[in-house]
């Protein structure tokens, strides 16, 4: 394949005597000065994906208990016993999911060493098990 013809900027320049070469910069190899992309940075890279699944779901906990908090606001609460299941439905999920995050962090290995990660998930499970028992119960 010929070359490409030179445009009549490249031509200027170049009987002008000037080259115009064009270096790109270098990205900056320095870690970012921002206190909250260090901390995500870290966290994506040294949290483990089961945590990470717990914490999705711890927001996703959160997020529901603002919809119902912002629905029995605007919309009113005339079944207050089933917002008052619902809601305390979510609160004790997050409580024990919480519960789940600290006994199988491994940070927490000294304070929660003899307990198992399978245990903790039985534990996790039969108290939520109860949880929705109660909440459902309250309901009527």
């Amino acid at each position: 394949m010929p070359p490409k013809k030179a445009t009549s900027t490249s031509a200027a320049a170049a009987a002008a005597g000037t080259t115009s070469t064009f270096t790109p910069k270098k990205p900056s190899t320095k870690p970012s000065k921002n206190p909250v992309a260090m901390a995500y940075t870290r966290y994506i890279e040294d949290t483990p994906q089961r945590t990470k699944l717990l914490d999705a779901f711890l927001g996703f906990l959160v997020v529901v208990g603002v919809l119902q908090f912002v629905y029995c606001v605007i919309a009113g609460n005339y079944p207050f016993n089933a917002f008052l299941s619902g809601f305390s439905a979510t609160v004790g999920q997050f409580v024990l999911t919480v519960s789940l995050r600290m006994q199988t962090n491994l940070a927490n290995k000294g304070a929660f060493g003899e307990v198992s990660p399978e245990r903790a998930f039985a534990d996790f499970v039969f108290g939520s098990l109860i949880l929705h028992f109660f909440c459902v119960h309250f309901i009527n």
